[in-house]
């Protein structure tokens, strides 16, 4: 039955200047990782942010299945604090503010974090968390400092938490992940019709995994297929490329130790050989586009 009075009034998160939603249509496309990266790009590379040092936070909407905690390192972290107006504060991770449901899960039995604790939920429930999620999180600092940007970690697909938050929030851009297989672009582009419907404007697309950079001959292969498909589906839909990132199995040995790459790879690893100084430059030059749509 259709709602009385039309569909519920979007409105701001508290304390939030700007709301950035990673998606992807399909799972398993890395967009966790991206997400997390991309946060900290954001923050790293202020070239067209509205102040040199811009304040971003993570939030983590996979209710099922949520990754930030260990991409941040924040699998045995304690349980959030609550101000005292009852509101959630956000953990901490590598400077970055952060929150996700798995910091709200009871541990496992016989372990000293929550990632093994299964949420067998149905719908109600599940929207009541993504509600909570959206608006019981105080994001200001200590000196009483909002968001900049929050960088939302969505769960794959277009069920009911992309539908709650499109319905709900004003979304200021999404950004879509995609590996370069037709059977993840099917799912893209469903994505994009789903945004297109709850009036979420899209960012761009951000190819991951498009190639692998040979360490012996220096040559891109294209472990999963031709870009093509990828670059045909954005100018389908009139989207911007934010990137294509290569496969560098440098960045899934740093998520494993929950150090983003960006950060990681400021270092030794990785940045000068087997594409991780590209998936690098690729990853400032998406951020530095995605500020200036949202200045749009």
């Amino acid at each position: 039955m259709p709602r009385k009075g039309g569909p519920p009034q979007k409105i701001s998160l508290p304390h939030v200047k700007k709301v950035l939603a990673v998606a992807s249509g399909k799972g398993g496309v890395g967009k966790s990782t991206v997400a997390v990266n991309l946060a900290f790009s954001l923050s790293l590379n202020a070239e067209n942010a509205p102040h040199p040092r811009p304040r971003v936070g993570l939030l983590d909407l996979d209710i099922f299945g949520p990754s930030v905690p260990k991409l941040m390192a924040l699998e045995t972290a304690e349980e959030p604090e609550l101000t005292e107006a009852g509101a959630i504060r956000p953990l901490i991770g590598h400077g970055l503010p952060c929150m996700s449901m798995g910091f709200l899960l009871p541990q496992a039995p016989g372990t000293n974090s929550s990632a093994d604790t299964a949420v067998v939920w149905r719908g109600l429930m599940v929207q009541k968390a993504v509600q909570q999620l959206l608006f019981d999180v105080d994001w200001r600092d200590s000196a009483g400092t909002g968001l900049d940007v929050l960088v939302i970690d969505m769960p794959p697909g277009t069920g009911d938490v992309p539908l709650t938050l499109g319905q709900l929030v004003n979304v200021d851009g999404a950004v879509i992940v995609s590996t370069p297989q037709d059977v993840a672009l099917t799912d893209v582009r469903k994505g994009i019709s789903m945004f297109q419907k709850v009036s979420v404007p899209i960012a761009g697309l951000m190819l991951n995994q498009s190639h692998f950079i040979c360490p012996s001959c220096s040559s891109p292969h294209e472990l999963f297929g031709s870009p093509a498909s990828f670059r045909a589906t954005a100018a389908r839909f009139g989207v911007d490329m934010l990137g294509e990132l290569p496969l560098v199995p440098a960045v899934s040995t740093a998520s494993d130790r929950g150090v983003p790459y960006v950060l990681s790879g400021r270092g030794s690893e990785g940045t000068g050989h087997n594409g991780g100084k590209q998936w690098m430059d690729t990853m400032a030059v998406a951020a530095s586009q995605v500020w200036q749509f949202l200045s749009k």
